[in-house]
């Protein structure tokens, strides 16, 4: 029986990334065909197993910081204009259409209220994250930056389960990244792909045994 549910936080419990990235897009004026070809690259080399690393892993792990990678990515990018985009606040401004999906923190109380282990497992980009009511929400929290781990690698999600102290077969991992879900599931965590409130908790409640808000 699962016990544990750890679960990632910016497309989780917040609103999707893609969502946001669109709404600054415009904001911004970005060339967006020229962004999706160069986060493409990016990410799929992060995500997807490519050799050796790039400024992905180095922000989700911490080693540089927002800043950084901030005149990176401007460097790479042109607004439809033809230049390059402000540097400085780059990822606060990809970042500031994430709301806060309350139908999940709901969840949490919920699975928390009746016994099981939380855990926030989260990659982050130098963003800050909504901390007030964490006390309430989770056991643990693991933070890609703050432990110098990223997932999808294996030596996170064992950091997680020892945080909370349960094995794999005892925890469900939510993610929004399928190559992070994928990572879990090789380590005998039960994995749920997210994509809408509604579909995860009633996954989540099969696993639990447990009668969940939505």
């Amino acid at each position: 029986m699962v016990t544990g549910v750890l679960i990632d936080w910016g497309g989780v419990l917040t609103t999707s990334l893609s969502d946001s990235i669109a709404r600054w897009i415009a904001a911004d004026r970005i060339d967006a065909d020229r962004y999706y070809t160069v986060m493409r690259e990016l990410i799929d080399h992060a995500y997807r197993g490519g050799n050796g690393d790039n400024v992905v892993h180095a922000l989700e792990r911490g080693e540089i910081d927002g800043a950084a990678f901030e005149r990176d990515l401007a460097a790479r990018l042109l607004t439809v204009d033809g230049v390059p985009p402000v540097a400085e606040g780059l990822l606060e401004r990809m970042f500031a259409g994430f709301d806060r999906v309350e139908a999940m923190y709901d969840m949490l109380r919920d699975v928390r209220g009746n016994g099981v282990k939380t855990c926030l497992l989260s990659n982050s980009w130098a963003n800050t994250y909504p901390r007030d009511d964490w006390d309430d929400l989770f056991d643990a929290v693991v933070i890609s930056g703050e432990v110098g781990m990223r997932k999808p690698e294996e030596r996170i999600f064992r950091h997680a389960l020892d945080l909370v102290g349960l094995t794999g077969a005892d925890c469900v991992f939510i993610d929004d990244i399928e190559a992070n879900i994928t990572a879990a599931r090789a380590l005998g965590i039960n994995g749920i792909h997210h994509r809408d409130a509604a579909t995860t908790i009633g996954h989540l409640e099969g696993l639990l045994r447990l009668t969940l808000r939505k």
